[in-house]
């Protein structure tokens, strides 16, 4: 159940929060590279300038991550590579076969709600709500493709940053409930195949291909 992952639930949610140890990881990567997702970037400056407010009052408990682009994830693809081997790789074939998949299905740009916020054990973010179902097609027509690399209920939201200490769910309520409530919403113009190196967590995303809301392929030079 999702409420057992939210501190906004105070009877089922976290005790605490859980602290991410940032390393490389090579029992993971085993040594590939980059690892890929679709993400909704975040782009208007009054979402951005939220984003910087929320990080820096809560910069005592999160890791900082000045370079990962603020985003929302919608789809995890696994690791980015020419071909599929392992059940995490993604191919350039799944790829180009989601693309496809995307092409008059995907919808026009639109806006999404956002609620006040909350947090996972591990992170603290911004709730971004999908009434209309909009994420939940996108996530089902990327599905069909390949499966998504998950170990836990998908829950939309802008990631603020991972805990770096251990801190009560009393404590995490209070400073939460503290800060200004977001901007209404998030514009959604374009979803982004981007990929991260698999040996920074926080790294900056790359960005592979654009997909506009208005029905249209970008490829971005590597």
């Amino acid at each position: 159940m999702i409420d057992r992952m939210l501190f906004s639930d105070p009877d089922t949610g976290p005790a605490e929060t859980l602290v991410a140890e940032l390393r490389d990881y090579p029992e993971w990567h085993r040594g590939r590279e980059r690892y890929g997702v679709w993400i909704l970037p975040v782009v208007q400056p009054e979402l951005l300038d939220y984003v910087a407010y929320a990080r820096e009052s809560l910069a005592d408990l999160l890791h900082p991550s000045p370079h990962r682009q603020p985003h929302m994830t919608v789809f995890v693809c696994g690791f980015h590579q020419a071909r599929k081997r392992a059940d995490d790789d993604f191919s350039r074939n799944l790829l180009r076969r989601q693309l496809l998949q995307l092409s008059g299905h995907a919808g026009r740009r639109m806006t999404l709600p956002l609620a006040r916020l909350d947090s996972f054990a591990s992170a603290a973010f911004i709730p971004v709500d999908d009434r209309d179902g909009r994420i939940a097609r996108w996530r089902a027509l990327l599905g069909d493709i390949s499966d998504e690399v998950r170990q836990s209920t998908y829950v939309p939201h802008i990631t603020l940053g991972l805990y770096r200490r251990k801190v009560d769910a009393h404590t995490i309520r209070q400073r939460l409930a503290a800060l200004a409530i977001p901007p209404a919403s998030l514009e959604a113009s374009e979803l982004q195949y981007v990929t991260y190196a698999a040996r920074d967590q926080l790294g900056p995303l790359r960005v592979h291909r654009r997909w506009l809301l208005s029905g249209s392929d970008i490829t971005v030079p590597a």
